[in-house]
């Protein structure tokens, strides 16, 4: 049977081999595809069928049939339909292994693997149910235990109460000790809280609370509310930067003593608000809560003259803020003492890289760009007391914290004459941090109508600690009883 397969084979080689010679060129080339798997099929069929030579009869004559039906290219494309219904396809198989990665089985395999492979992706993040008891449960707690776990299912529908959904955006999301960051800002929150609770003072109540922000961070507040004096304005306080707004709580009671009542924010990262102890991601934030804040206060104290007091980074803010029409129109004025509206980094150099290097590494403190033997105070108790706190930071300044000081002090240079608040700035000549030329240059270009600037020679940047303090304070004070 094998050796008349082999002959069948050999003559059909012969027959092509003539048909080839007289087609020449015009031969397709779909033949010698066909051609090749016509003799695998050929040879395959003379393994397994009995009959040999009556095989080898068939596969010449379909082999001729085929021969004769080659048409011209302009009929093949119609007559291609009619061979489809014929008995025997001869195709390269193509076609078929196309057919088969395309069928709605194939598809579904895909489909079951697709999902068994997300389905192993989830599993580790599912949830795992709590045990109802360890194992080191002392024996008086058993009877119950065990009473519990004898409850039928039907039981325990019936005695389970209603069930609570509480929104996801008060549920904190990580806890003080899941990093060393919140661990810090737990200790600062809690020596914040510890020193308004101490604060015993007969003519004012120190209280603090916490406020939160758009963007879920929390902030600590405080306020500074007269005992024996009527309340006739109220006084938003912003500090500067490393500091905090407990710094200031002796000039909160000068305001007490005069009506005024005080409330101070901790803007982030600093004092008893989260973030990283004097990283700040953006000032623009800094702005956004201080304005969320400015209407809190406003819908506490309804129908009281609003004033805002800012200092160095912090009166940069209030002016940020002052730009917006709706919150100047809700503000009787505001005072700004050594107000960061023109900074100049220790190196011209920082100023190019600060954008490079704010993105690649924005926590990174670098030193070089501290600007060195700059006091902020002609007063050493000042000095001791400030740099001796733990709220207040002692380190480097953080690439991204410099990088927004000089984003904003940019801003306001640009947009000085669109300033119409009425304000009060002060500034000491002697002033290393921030520059009083852009102090006069503020009063010299703002819109404002209602404006005055006082300049102190030989005083340093930190004005309400310096020996002058009762002074300045006064000063501030007088200014703004004249407009209750």
């Amino acid at each position: 049977m094998i050796c008349l397969g082999t002959t069948a084979i050999i003559e059909t080689r012969i027959l092509v081999f003539h048909v080839k010679k007289r087609n020449n060129h015009r031969k397709p080339k779909r033949l010698f595809i066909e051609e090749a798997e016509f003799q695998f099929q050929f040879q395959s069929q003379t393994q397994f069928k009995s009959s040999s030579s009556s095989s080898a009869s068939s596969a010449l004559l379909l082999l001729h049939t085929r021969k004769s039906s080659l048409k011209p290219k302009h009929q093949m494309a119609t007559e291609r339909g009619s061979d489809a219904s014929s008995s025997l396809i001869l195709t390269s198989g193509a076609s078929g292994r196309i057919n088969a990665l395309f069928s709605l089985r194939a598809l579904r395999s895909l489909m079951m693997l697709i999902n068994a492979f997300f389905l192993l992706l989830l599993l580790p993040f599912r949830g795992r149910k709590r045990t109802a008891s360890s194992s080191s449960s002392s024996s008086s707690s058993s009877p119950s235990i065990i009473a519990l776990a004898e409850k039928s299912p039907k039981d325990e529908r019936q005695q389970r109460g209603p069930v609570v959904r509480v929104p996801t955006a008060i549920v904190p999301w990580k806890s003080s000790s899941s990093s060393p960051v919140d661990q810090e800002v737990a200790a600062r929150r809690a020596l914040a809280k510890l020193r308004v609770v101490q604060d015993d003072d007969k003519n004012s109540v120190r209280q603090f609370s916490i406020f939160g922000t758009p963007r879920g961070e929390t902030l600590f507040t405080q306020s500074w509310t007269p005992v024996s004096v009527n309340v006739r304005g109220v006084v938003i306080l912003m500090h500067g930067l490393n500091e905090h707004s407990g710094r200031y709580s002796d000039f909160a009671k000068q305001l007490n003593s005069n009506g005024f009542k005080v409330y101070g924010m901790d803007w982030i990262g600093h004092g008893g608000s989260e973030g990283l102890h004097a990283y700040v991601p953006s000032l623009d934030y800094a702005v956004t809560d201080m304005k969320s804040f400015l209407e809190k206060v406003l819908a506490e104290n309804p129908g009281l003259p609003c004033f805002c007091f800012g200092h160095s980074t912090g009166a940069a803010i209030i002016l940020k803020a002052m730009l917006d029409p709706k919150v100047e129109s809700s503000i009787e004025g505001v005072v700004l003492t050594s107000p960061a509206v023109g900074v100049q980094p220790s190196h011209p150099i920082f100023v190019v890289i600060a954008p490079i290097a704010s993105f690649l590494l924005p926590r990174y403190q670098i030193s070089a760009a501290n600007k060195k033997g700059m006091p902020v105070s002609r007063d050493p108790a000042a000095l001791v007391a400030k740099y001796s706190d733990p709220l207040v930071y002692t380190g480097s300044i953080r690439v991204r914290t410099g990088y927004e000081i000089l984003r904003i002090t940019s801003y306001l240079q640009q947009n000085l004459s669109k300033l119409r608040v009425p304000f009060l700035v002060l500034h000491g000549t002697a002033d290393t941090v921030t520059d009083p030329e852009a102090s006069q240059k503020l009063y010299n270009e703002a819109s404002s109508t209602d404006k005055s600037i006082k300049l102190f020679d030989g005083l340093l940047h930190d004005l309400l600690f310096e020996p002058e303090r009762e002074a300045i304070a006064k000063d501030i004070i007088d200014w703004l009883n004249q407009r209750i």
